[in-house]
């Protein structure tokens, strides 16, 4: 991103397809958290990958996250960024303000105006405001049960993603989503079509739920707004180098305001905990390890038919590096900061992720598999800075 002109700047060299990796490095993972307009730092991180050589064979995400997951997914690498720029420019195009003075005051009222307008009259390119208010629809009828329409998604997505693609699984691809009537988390990972990304942000009540066979879905964030899990919960002994990108920090300031209260609130809601399930995971898995090494250090005749077979499973315990990239709210975004959806912002929120994932990038130490019997390793550039 080019400070100087807040335009993003794009690689004209074109990758490998299959991209740098480091040493032992089995799987290169990128996993996106929803959060709406805050997407295009998910955006702003790809770039940075990108201009690094580095290309996913793994991508998932959840809600918006979705989004930038299948544009990703559904291109071949050197038209990603460009893919991920028209749909970005697409949805926010629309001018709110010709003129905003300097200051956070300002600025804090022109995007309160922008969300109001998004509130209003939706988004290019990705929804619109029904005809006819819910509340005043028929029981039943498809207005009912949501203020916005998302055909202009459908559209957005079936330009932009190739899913014959994403259905040759070249790359990995997977989004998460809820199911209405049970209330189970599911991820679509194979067969895929642009009604499997709209569910997984079928955000209620703006959004329309989405009918998929016989069932109906909502935006997996309901549920579990990161996808780490369903990384970590594969069995495939692989060793991962993953790019944990979230838009919402469960880490904040004391609120001083009603504004700062709700924004506050929405932080810890869709975090899902992220540090803090990382944190577990890492600890199990780490304890596996040792397990593993006590039960090798013992002779083969000691071990009874359950420790030798619990022995085997261990053997293979892959070795993971997480590198945790989280947005950084400004001192004037308040709790419409997910879909307040104006030029200004995405730029300001794509060169954040830019940003962040240079300086990740520029720790060579942190861009490697952890040593062997390590096993799973978090690194995240903002916490070294608070302990700093």
């Amino acid at each position: 991103m080019d400070a100087r002109t807040s335009q993003p700047t794009y690689q004209t060299h074109q990758p490998p397809a299959r991209g740098w990796r480091p040493e032992r490095c089995d799987r290169v993972a990128l996993v996106l958290q929803g959060g709406g307009a805050l997407g295009a730092y998910q955006a702003g991180v790809y770039q940075a990958l990108h201009e690094a050589g580095i290309e996913p064979d793994w991508v998932c995400g959840v809600s918006i996250g979705a989004i930038n997951s299948a544009i990703i997914a559904g291109n071949r690498p050197e038209k990603r960024l460009d893919a991920l720029r028209v749909f970005w420019e697409r949805i926010t195009n629309r001018k709110v303000w010709h003129y905003t003075p300097d200051g956070d005051v300002f600025r804090q009222w022109r995007n309160l105006t922008s969300a109001w307008m998004t509130s209003a009259m939706g988004q290019p390119g990705f929804f619109t405001p029904h005809q006819v208010n819910p509340w005043f629809s028929p029981i039943g009828a498809r207005t009912a049960t949501s203020y916005y329409d998302t055909t202009p998604l459908r559209e957005s997505l079936r330009e932009l993603v190739d899913f014959d693609l994403i259905n040759e699984k070249k790359v990995r691809f997977a989004v998460g989503a809820v199911n209405v009537l049970s209330g189970n988390f599911i991820y679509f990972d194979n067969a895929l079509g642009p009604e499997h990304i709209m569910a997984s942000g079928a955000l209620p009540p703006a959004l329309p739920m989405v009918r998929i066979g016989t069932d109906h879905f909502w935006d997996g964030g309901i549920v579990s707004n990161t996808p780490l899990q369903h990384l970590l919960d594969q069995e495939d002994a692989l060793n991962s180098l993953v790019f944990q990108v979230d838009l919402f920090s469960a880490r904040g300031v004391l609120p001083r305001s009603i504004q700062d209260v709700m924004a506050r609130h929405k932080d810890i809601m869709y975090s899902s905990r992220t540090r803090h399930n990382t944190d577990v995971y890492r600890r199990t898995h780490n304890l596996k390890v040792e397990l593993y090494k006590a039960l090798a250090k013992l002779p083969e005749e000691q071990l009874t038919d359950e420790e030798r077979n619990l022995k085997a499973s261990l053997c293979h315990m892959p070795e993971i590096a997480i590198l945790h990239l989280i947005y950084q709210q400004k001192a004037y975004e308040g709790d419409a900061k997910d879909h307040e959806f104006s030029g200004t912002s995405m730029r300001e929120h794509w060169a954040s992720g830019f940003e962040d994932t240079k300086r990740t990038l520029k720790r060579r130490d942190w861009i490697k598999m952890p040593e062997q019997g390590m096993g799973l390793v978090v690194h995240d550039v903002h916490r070294e800075t608070e302990r700093a």
